[in-house]
């Protein structure tokens, strides 16, 4: 079930994805030596072997790097391909070696001028770089360089909800939640960007996930127009919040598609879906009742799913409105607090009459099949005429404030 007020109190803590991965609903539930401090190699190197200290000026270059913090050495980046550079001079050989003796494979360019491991280098691990270099001068010597890779404490990372490719709905904000506290918002927000064709006027805006991890949302000032290219862009390699260091550089591409909009008015009992402004079908529905009521406001579709068991239980209801439904058809999620939109065939003949659900949108199998089929991620589902309007990060709620308010949760602003 969902959110009686007193019910959404006990599910403050409920956890959000912003994948949208599917989760149980308001009206039911289903039944991821310190680090940082590259050591010089040994002193002791054998004839024709140039080993120095990180700090000297180096023949031989690697990235990506973490950047400083308080005048620490430079540390690798994990997770990502290794690359060694000759700045002045040709790569003969590259070896690079970890401490358990095992090579990382990679390949020197062409030109000479950068080797390129196959793989991403590990967490927390130490390496050694030997490489024979060619110099201008045509002189040769190999030179070794030992460094550390930071480990996954010393990292942060984002998670974001749009996929290379995809298509979705005009309300759909881009999202990133945090695995960590982030301090300095600003540096963060100046790494992140979202670009627009046709360009739109739209913002971040900071707040805290439902779990109580941080997250930067933007959201154009009125909905995406159908057919919008959107490119959003997250370059936090380096970028440091205090001891952390970011590692992520990503470039998404997605397309708006077309402009299904919902409409559900609880005194009326109907729920009026619209297509590029044209309204299609309005469908008979049963809301949410009293204390159950159906968050006021506008939600997105976060998911979809045929089946789904619900069970009051996951949401904090029990006793005489407890339920247990195994097998719940065409199940359209808009809340994490479990707000869905679905067949609820136990309400035959109540539709567009009386508002009897734990505060779900309920409909006919018939009408619950077809609005499944006609909405998708990102769509939007506006509920009036009810009480309790959705919070901004109870899904995607960036709508249901206004634009000058939610420009001011812009670290930048």
């Amino acid at each position: 079930m969902h959110h009686s007020r007193r019910a959404h109190r006990r599910l403050a803590a409920a956890a959000f994805a912003t994948t949208a991965l599917l989760t149980a609903g308001a009206c039911a539930a289903p039944a991821a030596g310190p680090a940082g401090q590259p050591k010089a190699p040994s002193d002791s190197a054998s004839p024709g072997t140039t080993s120095l200290p990180d700090s000297a000026a180096e023949p031989v270059a690697l990235s990506p790097l973490a950047g400083r913090a308080g005048g620490a050495d430079e540390s690798v980046i994990p997770g990502e391909p290794l690359t060694v550079t000759a700045p002045a001079g040709r790569l003969e050989s590259v070896s690079v070696t970890g401490a358990d003796g095992k090579r990382l494979d990679g390949r020197t360019s062409p030109d000479g001028t950068a080797w390129v491991s196959s793989h991403g280098t590990g967490y927390g691990a130490r390496y050694t770089v030997s490489a024979r270099v060619n110099g201008a001068d045509g002189s040769a010597r190999t030179v070794t360089r030992s460094f550390t890779t930071l480990r996954k404490s010393e990292i942060f990372v984002g998670t974001y909800n749009v996929n290379q490719g995809s298509t979705v709905g005009v309300a759909l904000p881009v999202s990133v939640v945090f695995n960590k506290p982030i301090h300095d918002r600003a540096a963060i927000e100046r790494k992140l960007s979202v670009t627009a064709s046709p360009a739109v006027e739209g913002s971040w805006s900071w707040m805290k996930d439902r779990d109580g991890k941080d997250r930067v949302d933007y959201r154009p000032k009125e909905y995406w127009k159908p057919g919008t290219k959107v490119t959003f862009r997250m370059d936090l390699v380096g970028v440091r919040d205090g001891a952390l260091v970011g590692t992520q550089k990503r470039e998404i591409g997605f397309t708006v598609g077309k402009a299904v909009t919902s409409t559900v008015d609880v005194v009326r009992k109907t729920m009026t879906v619209s297509e590029n402004g044209r309204p299609l079908r309005t469908l008979k529905v049963s809301t949410g009742k009293k204390t159950f009521e159906t968050w006021n406001g506008t939600m997105v579709v976060l998911s979809k799913v045929p089946t789904i068991r619900m069970n009051s239980a996951t949401v904090g209801i029990f006793g005489q409105e407890a339920y247990d439904l195994g097998a719940v058809k065409w199940d359209v999620q808009l809340t994490p607090s479990g707000t869905y939109a679905h067949a609820a065939p136990w309400n035959e003949g109540k539709f567009g009459r009386v508002n009897a659900s734990h505060g779900c949108i309920g409909m006919s199998d018939a009408d619950a099949k077809w609005f499944y089929d006609r909405v998708d991620f990102g769509d939007p589902v506006t509920v009036v005429n009810s009480v309790d309007t959705v919070a901004v990060n109870n899904g995607y709620g960036a709508w249901n404030v206004d634009w000058a308010t939610w420009r001011k949760g812009s670290a930048l602003d």
